[in-house]
């Protein structure tokens, strides 16, 4: 998916679609080239470690990745997931504005 991408990282978002239907939390990480999102404490799956430096070893649980396309952001004023546009301020600055109430979420 090429263009503008209105979604970063520690946004609030929520899931629409899949088993994590209807649950919120926050972006860790993002991939724009997989077109996914890891989100906090969703999506979870174990993982065999081998002991290392680094850990301890054991079964670890690891938050999976979804697809862009099957979140949403969270308006703080609405409180649910909303589509987003992008709107250009007379200073020359964007913001992102909820497409539901028209309310300006932060700076891009």
């Amino acid at each position: 998916m090429a263009g503008s991408w209105l979604l970063k990282k520690d946004d609030i978002v929520m899931v629409m679609t899949g088993r994590e239907r209807g649950k919120k939390g926050k972006i860790l990480a993002f991939y724009p080239d997989q077109d996914s999102v890891t989100v906090e404490k969703l999506n979870l799956y174990k993982r065999h470690m081998k002991p290392s430096g680094q850990n301890k070893g054991g079964i670890v649980e690891k938050e999976g990745k979804i697809n862009y396309s099957n979140v949403l952001l969270v308006c703080d004023k609405c409180g649910t997931g909303v589509r987003v546009k992008s709107k250009k301020l007379e200073d020359g600055s964007r913001v992102r504005v909820c497409r539901k109430c028209g309310d300006a979420i932060d700076k891009i």
